[in-house]
């Protein structure tokens, strides 16, 4: 593996605290495929290359007012899902890489992440908040199943008993409940499966590698019924193409035992822009310049409006609208429950490292 030079800002290679090692390139785990080969063949097969990020740090503070959560962690940079709308893909300008396909195909990864975590939590005066896993890149993208990482750090935090949420597209996530079930039970523990569509044919498009909705509404199940407190996100609701759905999602959430629901109109940032124009143009011809107008009116006549909370939110008659057909719906189904708190209580630091007497 051949160590490279770090550089500074936007369009940098890494930031100051990180090092890159090369691993060769493999093609993407094909835990997808079965659910796509029915649809126009599925998606192509994914060439993807793996850098090792020697980071110093693991757990990312963020002060955004419109957050409800203080800190996360990001086991990758990219993501193999490819989803179109992703907002985290701007990050890979600031990697000297494409938002594009550079952010599908050239991942980064941070093996030693669990060792950073314990460091971090043993440290004096650590104050104990949940982690949040899933705010940038998805936690269980398909090469988790090789490097293990978010499970390495999901141990971490069941050993030390941490509470954690954790929001993934994946149906991965079920192969951790033998460690989130036990946390779930001492209210240490919840997940978010994002659905965005039930339709196969617009997911084949808009997420391509991202597991089957049949898949994802199992993994509901699943985790359910395995006592962990589980929510469905309709994340992001795409006008005139799947905001449609947004009463049928929330059925089927809570007929597989969702407890509750949230959702967020899509946002553009950067160079986000431009690439879903693109897939608009080439899937969606027909009716491109009308989610386009939708959309600036949702964000204020711009294809994306940053501000604080309006982000979140969207403004003007089709958000209020989006919010009051969310409303009904939730009530209906029963998914109005209000976010749980996790227990900060019983948090115990890990152990320090053990030094033989030899």
């Amino acid at each position: 593996m051949q160590k490279t030079e770090a550089r500074h800002g936007r369009g940098a290679t890494l930031n100051a605290t990180s090092t890159r090692f090369h691993v060769p390139a493999h093609e993407a785990d094909g835990d997808w495929r079965d659910d796509r080969e029915t649809i126009d063949g599925g998606p192509p097969p994914l060439r993807t290359s793996v850098t090792v990020e020697a980071a110093r740090t693991i757990i990312t503070r963020n002060q955004s007012p419109d957050i409800g959560f203080d800190r996360s962690i990001n086991p990758y940079r990219g993501c193999e899902h490819g989803c179109i709308y992703c907002f985290a893909r701007p990050s890979h300008a600031y990697l000297d890489l494409s938002p594009g396909l550079d952010f599908e195909t050239k991942l980064f990864a941070k093996p030693e992440a669990a060792d950073l975590l314990r460091a971090e939590l043993r440290k004096p005066g650590y104050e104990v908040r949940p982690i949040a896993f899933g705010t940038n890149t998805d936690p269980f993208q398909p090469i988790e199943r090789d490097w293990g990482i978010t499970r390495a750090c999901i141990a971490v935090l069941a050993e030390t008993r941490h509470p954690l949420t954790i929001t993934t597209k994946s149906d991965r996530v079920v192969r951790e409940i033998d460690l989130l079930a036990p946390m779930a039970a001492e209210r240490l523990a919840t997940v978010v499966i994002s659905v965005t569509t039930l339709d196969a044919r617009i997911a084949s498009t808009l997420e391509p590698r991202v597991p089957h909705p049949k898949r994802r509404l199992a993994a509901i199940r699943a985790l359910t019924d395995a006592g962990v407190p589980t929510y469905v996100s309709l994340s992001p609701v795409i006008p005139h193409i799947t905001d449609h759905e947004m009463e049928a999602i929330l059925a089927a959430a809570a007929e597989a035992g969702a407890i509750g629901a949230f959702f967020l109109p899509v946002r553009l940032p950067l160079e986000v822009a431009p690439l879903f124009r693109a897939w608009l143009d080439t899937h969606y011809p027909d009716r491109a310049a009308k989610v386009m107008a939708t959309i600036q009116s949702l964000r204020g006549g711009r294809d994306n409006d940053p501000a604080f909370f309006a982000r979140m939110r969207g403004q003007g008659p089709w958000a209020e609208l989006l919010r009051a057909r969310f409303r009904l719906a939730c009530r209906k189904h029963g998914l109005d429950h209000v976010k749980l708190d996790l227990r900060t209580d019983l948090f115990r630091p890990p152990a320090g490292p053990q030094y033989s007497l030899f």
